[in-house]
């Protein structure tokens, strides 16, 4: 049980990515208050697990009523993963989700950015979705699947205290170990979506 609650919240947390969350969060709520910004910070964690959630327990009904069998998931959900991974490694994702911060700060009548873009797409995005519905899927009865759960409840706290946390963490870290940690959890995502690909080829040779 602890080496599946490991597992799930590496790839959770990898994919989510709190400390790469933070920076953009920080630079939108710069005009609000610190407890404005705590207030939105909670509404977004908020929302984003209640998106994870409808997704892990009814994902694979999801996908049943589609007609796509689990096994081609692994493998859809791995190549995606993996692209996310490369985009970790060459900044690009970072690159992506501050032209998007700067689209919403540009827009004045918008100010509460918990919803849009922190909850979707930024923390609840296709790559969290996917992972979390593979995790599931794999977690063998009632048990398992409450690890996973377990985990992700985990990697929200982290996020929550990362957003809350956001302006005095990047003071902290700064620029460069947040970028060299972006790139050390894509190297690990993208070995973790190998093995997804693999885990779906074995199951549909076999």
């Amino acid at each position: 049980m602890l080496e599946l609650f490991l597992s799930a919240f590496i790839a959770l947390f990898v994919v989510i990515d709190p400390p790469g969350c933070a920076p953009i969060y920080a630079g939108l709520t710069s005009g609000a208050t610190h407890a404005q910004a705590r207030i939105m910070a909670l509404r977004a964690t908020f929302i984003a697990t209640i998106i994870l959630l409808v997704f892990a327990v009814f994902g694979e009904d999801l996908l049943g009523a589609l007609h796509i069998e689990l096994d081609s998931f692994r493998i859809a959900g791995g190549i995606m993963l993996f692209l996310i991974a490369l985009d970790m490694v060459f900044e690009k994702r970072t690159q992506r989700r501050e032209e998007r911060a700067e689209k919403v700060k540009a827009t004045p009548e918008i100010e509460d950015v918990s919803v849009f873009p922190m909850a979707m797409p930024m923390i609840a995005g296709p790559g969290s979705i996917a992972t979390i519905m593979l995790l599931t899927a794999r977690a063998k009865g009632t048990d398992e699947t409450l690890v996973v759960l377990g985990a992700l409840g985990a990697v929200m706290l982290l996020t929550l205290l990362a957003l809350v946390a956001a302006g005095p963490l990047m003071k902290l870290l700064g620029a460069r170990v947040e970028a060299v940690i972006t790139r050390l959890l894509g190297v690990l995502l993208a070995a973790l979506a190998a093995q997804y690909v693999i885990d779906g080829l074995k199951a549909t040779m076999a």
